[in-house]
């Protein structure tokens, strides 16, 4: 197994929950009716969280 530089890894790692949070967010769009600023406020909030347990999900059954 080859090691990563740091850089890189975390660089990997934002790209991930980047594309996470965007693919989550469009769903949260795509689903609501009416979209006020608490409304958009939340709906950044869950994706983000979502994002975050998407990734560690993905990590525990990879291993990496």
């Amino acid at each position: 197994m080859t090691r990563r530089p740091a850089g890189r890894t975390v660089l990997l790692a934002a790209a991930e929950l980047l594309a996470w949070w965007v693919a989550l967010a469009l769903l949260w769009l795509v689903l609501v009716s009416t979209v006020d600023i608490l409304e958009r406020i939340v709906g950044a909030s869950c994706a983000a969280l979502g994002a975050l347990l998407a990734r560690a999900g993905r990590r525990a059954v990879t291993w990496r």
